[in-house]
């Protein structure tokens, strides 16, 4: 349930029936909802998908995003004029639930998905796949959340009661600190709007309160524009590989089109490696590029 704060009007809040597949919204009486939209991209009017997580932006009071039980993250706007048209975009990249869904609070336009076995940013401009992505753990993840002062730190919980705190700045690989908050399930977590104070709910019901250190609870110097440069970068990444891959589908479909014969599986494996070879080369080439860019800025600046 979340619940939203209009200038000039009563409160009101959305809600979610995971089971038919439907999302309603509430203003004033709650004895019917206002609104009602099905959960529905096969534009059939049937209920497909099950939703389990909201995520509404009040910088973008015409957006929000809800995260399925089959894993797919959909974009939707309040503003549509058919309810066809509200669902605008769907994300695909989990194998189970999506349990968190949340924007950064410095780019609105990269969101942070929990569910199955990693955390996923995405960013809205790519619907194919997401833009970075934590390795596998051995048990499942229950939720997670951004730093709301930090845009490089955002923690994860797990079932097997650890609490993992990630900070993109210092590495991405593993997180930044795992601590071991209790011996059942973390099934929630909120952090203090100042970044310093978060609450982690177990499966038992016990409430376990966390003081977080200076480090992460404080933005670094040029944090900010280092996490845009992050983000931009590897959504260059996933561009280029995603057109690399079509131009590949397109050629395949061509020759299958001429009645040519299909290329051997040895054949398969040549052309997607030269296509992975090639994409690496155009996004080092762009790093390095960005790098110089850099360098000189900083030189100016102390000139």
């Amino acid at each position: 349930m979340y619940f939203l704060n209009f200038k000039n009007r009563n409160g009101m809040f959305h809600d979610i029936n995971g089971r038919s597949g439907t999302l309603v919204g509430h203003q004033g009486k709650m004895a019917e909802p206002t609104e009602t939209l099905i959960l529905d991209i096969t534009k059939k009017g049937k209920p497909t998908l099950g939703g389990i997580s909201l995520e509404y932006e009040p910088t973008m009071p015409t957006k929000f995003m809800v995260g399925t039980e089959q894993g797919i993250v959909l974009s939707c706007n309040r503003k549509a004029k058919s309810p066809s048209e509200r669902i605008v975009a769907n994300y695909s990249g989990h194998y189970g639930p999506v349990y968190a869904l949340q924007r950064n609070p410095f780019f609105p336009k990269n969101f942070l998905t929990v569910g199955d076995w990693t955390a996923r940013i995405w960013s809205e401009d790519l619907r194919e796949s997401s833009i970075m992505w934590t390795k596998f753990h051995k048990s499942y993840l229950t939720d997670g959340c951004w730093s709301p002062v930090r845009p490089a730190v955002f923690f994860t919980s797990r079932m097997d009661g650890c609490l993992d705190v990630w900070d993109y700045m210092f590495k991405q690989n593993d997180p930044t600190l795992s601590l071991q908050v209790c011996d059942d399930a973390l099934n929630c977590l909120r952090i203090q709007d100042s970044g310093s104070l978060m609450a982690c709910g177990s499966h038992s019901g016990n409430v376990t309160l966390l003081e977080l250190s200076d480090s992460l609870s404080q933005q670094q110097r040029n944090e900010k524009a280092s996490v845009n440069q992050i983000f931009e970068r590897e959504t260059k990444r996933e561009k280029i590989l995603e057109s690399r891959y079509r131009e590949l589908k397109l050629k395949e479909r061509a020759k299958s089109q001429q009645g040519e014969e299909k290329p051997a599986a040895d054949e398969d494996e040549e052309d997607a490696d030269e296509l992975i070879d090639e994409a690496e080369k155009n996004f080092w080439f762009t790093v390095e590029q960005e790098k110089i860019g850099i360098e000189k800025k900083e030189k100016d600046a102390e000139q």
